[in-house]
């Protein structure tokens, strides 16, 4: 196979797999095969129109985009979560401490 399988091509396969399904004799299996069938269906049309609309604006629909790594970390949860959760986090890594250990395990700040 020389080129890439198009949505187009996902979408006609999912069109013979719901005429297969339409023969499965167990009436529950049969109901599930094809709600399973016509979902992917669906999802598959949703893309596609997606990718064109991007397409038209001029937008590449599978660049990647790099992470951000100027985020800032989430903030150490409060003495309420922690009771609630039964986890006590560190309050320099946030990592979960272990009741049983005077020290956090993953850097090794005192309790």
């Amino acid at each position: 196979m020389d080129e890439e399988p198009t949505v187009d091509a996902f979408m006609r396969h999912l069109q013979v797999c719901l005429d297969e399904a339409k023969t499965i004799a167990d009436g529950k299996e049969r109901e599930q095969r094809l709600w399973q069938l016509e979902s992917a269906l669906q999802e598959a049309i949703i893309y596609k129109n997606r990718v064109e609309e991007l397409a038209r604006h001029g937008i590449d629909p599978v660049r990647l985009v790099a992470g951000d790594d100027h985020h800032t970390p989430a903030p150490a949860p409060k003495k309420v979560e922690a009771l609630m959760t039964g986890h006590v986090h560190c309050s320099t890594c946030r990592a979960v401490l272990e009741p049983d250990l005077a020290f956090c395990p993953a850097c090794g700040t005192q309790k």
